[in-house]
C-alpha cells in the first residue's frame, strides 16, 4: 500500500536523522534505581523531582482512596463521577496557591496536556490576540491553535520584542502564555516581566509551571513564590505527575475563570473522570510539598544539582547554566550525544539524549534529570561516568 509505504519512509528518515524515538519497558516502581528490559538502571531521566512517585505515604494513600472509591469513576466530571476526592483536592490546591491570586479557585485535570489545551482553547477565542513563547510545551502550542486566537510566537526570553507585539495589538482581549522552567533546557522565564507587561497591556498572562510546582519557592509553590509574585491577571497551571508524584494537572485562578473552564473547556467536560483513588493520594502529596519534609527534599534537591555542577570537571562538553533539577549537559552533535547515552546505558546509566526545540540551544544534548530520591553517591557516579566518557572521546583536549 502506498499510505503504508510512505509513512515506513517516513520512518526511515527518522532512524537515520537520530530522531526516532523507541520505548523501553519497565517492571518497577518510579525510583532513581529501576528495572528495564530486564536490567537494573541508574536513572536520571523521570521527572519525579521529590522521589513521591514510589514513596510509602503516597503509596498507601493510593491503597486507601481505591479501597474506598474503587478502580475507576465511571463517567465525566458534569455527569455522576466529580467525587468527594476530586473536590477536597481541588480546594486544597486553591487554599496552597492563594498567596498568589485573587478569589482562587482550583480546577483539577486528568494530565497535564489536557489542562494546557483546555485552558487556552476556552479562555482564548477568534478575536483574540495570543502571544505565546517560541519554547512552549506541545500541550500549549496545540491549546493555540485549537483556540482560533490570532497567534502571534514572541522569541525565547525576548521581551522588547514581546512588549513591541503587546504594543501594537488592538485585539481587546490579549492572551500571553509560556513555560516556566522550560522543560528541555531548565532554564526559568522571566516572570517578572512578563507579568509587568501583561498588567501593563491587560493581558491574561498564563503559566504552565509543569516543572516548578513542589520544587520552586519556598513552600513548594512553584514559580510564583520564586519571584513573589501576584496578580489577578494570572492564569496558573501546576502539574500532579512531576514533583506531586501522581497523576493530572490543575488550573488556578480567579474563581469566575475557573467556572468558565468548567463551562467551556472541552478537554475536561469531554473526558471521563480521573480514579477518585488517584486525587485522594493527591491530598497527601500536596501536605508532603507544603510541609516539613517537602521542605528538606526540596533543600536535598538543590545539595545534589550544585554537587553534580561540582563534580563535573568537564573540558570539552558543558553543562548549561540552570538552577533547577533539569541539568541539560550539551556534548555537541546528535550522533555524539546518541552514542554518549547509548554507552552510559552500557554502564547502567539511564539519561535521555534530547533535542532543545530550536531557539535558546538548539543543539543536542543529555537531559539530566535529578530527583531527592538520588544520594550524593549516586551523583558521584554519575560524575564520574561522565568525565571518563569525555576522556576517552576527546582526549581531555578543549576545542580550539
Amino acid at each position: 500500500m502506498k499510505l503504508i509505504t510512505a509513512l515506513e519512509l517516513e520512518l526511515q528518515r527518522l532512524g537515520r536523522g537520530h530522531a526516532r524515538q523507541a520505548r523501553r519497558s519497565i517492571d518497577s516502581p518510579c525510583a532513581p534505581y529501576v528495572e528495564v528490559d530486564g536490567r537494573t538502571l541508574l536513572s536520571f531521566c523521570s521527572n519525579d523531582y521529590l522521589g513521591l512517585a514510589s514513596y510509602p505515604r503516597v503509596v498507601q494513600a493510593m491503597h486507601d482512596g481505591v479501597e474506598r472509591y474503587g478502580a475507576g469513576s465511571g463517567d465525566s466530571h458534569l455527569g455522576s463521577s466529580h467525587s468527594n476526592a476530586h473536590a477536597l483536592l481541588e480546594q486544597k490546591l486553591a487554599a496552597f496557591i492563594a498567596p498568589h491570586l485573587e478569589s482562587p479557585r482550583a480546577l483539577y485535570f486528568s494530565t497535564g496536556y489536557m489542562a494546557g489545551v483546555g485552558v487556552l482553547s476556552a479562555l482564548a477565542g477568534r478575536d483574540v490576540d495570543l502571544f505565546s513563547e517560541s519554547l512552549n510545551h506541545a500541550a500549549l502550542i496545540d491549546g493555540a491553535r485549537l483556540s482560533r486566537a490570532a497567534l502571534k510566537i514572541f522569541p525565547h526570553g525576548d521581551m522588547d520584542e514581546l512588549a513591541r507585539m503587546l504594543a501594537a495589538s488592538n485585539a481587546a482581549i490579549k492572551v500571553v502564555v509560556t513555560d516556566s522552567v522550560f522543560g528541555a533546557d531548565g532554564d526559568i522565564a522571566p516572570l517578572p516581566e512578563l507579568l509587568r507587561l501583561c498588567e501593563q497591556h491587560g493581558a491574561w498572562l498564563v503559566v504552565d509551571d509543569a516543572h516548578g510546582f513542589g520544587v520552586l519557592g519556598e513552600n513548594g509553590r512553584g514559580v510564583l513564590e520564586h519571584f513573589g509574585l501576584r496578580s489577578p491577571y494570572l492564569v496558573y497551571i501546576g502539574t500532579l505527575g512531576k514533583a506531586a508524584g501522581v497523576s493530572g494537572a490543575f488550573v488556578a485562578a480567579h474563581e469566575t475563570v475557573i467556572e468558565w473552564l468548567v463551562q467551556h473547556s472541552r478537554p475536561y467536560i469531554y473526558t471521563t473522570a480521573t480514579a477518585p483513588a488517584l486525587a485522594h493520594a493527591l491530598l497527601t502529596s500536596i501536605d508532603i510539598i507544603a510541609g516539613e519534609e517537602g521542605a528538606a527534599r526540596r533543600a536535598h534537591l538543590r545539595q545534589l544539582i550544585a554537587l553534580l555542577r561540582t563534580q563535573l570537571n568537564l573540558q570539552r562538553w558543558r553543562l548549561v547554566p540552570a538552577e533547577t533539577a533539569i541539568q541539560p549537559l550539551v556534548t555537541g552533535s546528535s550522533e555524539e550525544a546518541q552514542e554518549t547515552a547509548a554507552r552510559l546505558y552500557e554502564q547502567g546509566f539511564w539519561v535521555p539524549a534530547v533535542r532543545s526545540p530550536a531557539g535558546a540551544m538548539d543543539l543536542t544534548h543529555l537531559r539530566i534529570g535529578l530527583s531527592a530520591a538520588h544520594t550524593n553517591e549516586d551523583i558521584a557516579q554519575l560524575a564520574a561516568a561522565l568525565c571518563s566518557l569525555e576522556q576517552s572521546r576527546h582526549g581531555g583536549r578543549k576545542d580550539k
